[in-house]
């Protein structure tokens, strides 16, 4: 079958991502899932047009296997602000709504959800913060050493004094997010949902999954990558 013949519902439960999609839209996926995208586009005045290009998207995102170890380091903090950034920022939103609904609706037999909802909030305020701070402090100061180090110029000590100091606080978020991301996790059972599970339900556990993943790729680029190399920068221009 091919996507102008699948039902939404059918669509969604291939790729969970295609939800974002039809969110975007104003799309109901959960309860009117039954019905295809030009059913569904018609009393909307949408163009199916641009929806069957939005999932075509998804269908063309190949694992990747680059080495950012090589990269320069202004280039790897532009890429993590806008792959890993960005990415926090369209998907809590929707993440948050989801999240709410299902506790609202299942939470009376699966109280699990209340805690996973609290949690998943207290991490979307404090990611929020903590992207700010990279973005605004930490990363243009990376990106100011890259361009003394290339101009041959003194760097100016920061007002934060060494880049240990903002580069330790974040590595210390880092790890609070870890262990709050492990908790949802273990009330989640490994994001596995109940057989009783709708729709809404599922997408939002696999989403809570996948935006696990790509905070797990979004630390470790930092953590292992980006931060001792800053660090180690910094030592050779001072030097």
């Amino acid at each position: 079958m091919t996507t102008l013949e699948k039902t939404i519902g059918e669509i969604v439960a291939e790729d969970f991502r295609s939800a974002a999609v039809f969110k975007k839209y104003g799309i109901d996926f959960c309860c009117k899932g039954n019905r295809s995208i030009a059913e569904a586009c018609e009393p909307k005045g949408i163009d199916p047009a641009n929806i069957y290009n939005e999932l075509e998207n998804f269908r063309n995102v190949h694992s990747e296997n680059t080495d950012f170890n090589s990269w320069p380091l202004d280039l790897l903090a532009d890429y993590v602000e806008r792959m890993h950034h960005r990415y926090v920022e369209e998907k809590t939103p929707i993440l948050i709504q989801f999240l709410q609904k299902i506790a609202k609706v299942h939470g009376e037999r699966h109280p699990e959800l209340h805690e996973v909802y609290e949690l998943f909030m207290e991490s979307a305020q404090d990611l929020g913060a903590h992207m700010k701070k990279e973005e605004l402090i930490l990363f243009p100061f990376i990106k100011k050493m890259i361009q003394v180090q290339r101009d041959g110029t003194p760097l100016d000590t920061a007002h934060f004094g060494t880049v240990e100091n903002p580069v330790a606080m974040m590595k210390h978020e880092h790890a609070v997010e870890g262990e709050r991301f492990q908790k949802i996790a273990e009330l989640t059972n490994n994001y596995q949902f109940p057989e009783d599970a709708c729709n809404t339900y599922r997408v939002s556990f696999q989403m809570l999954e996948e935006f696990e993943t790509d905070l797990h790729k979004h630390i470790h680029l930092e953590n292992n990558i980006l931060f001792p190399k800053a660090i180690e920068l910094e030592k050779t221009l001072r030097n």
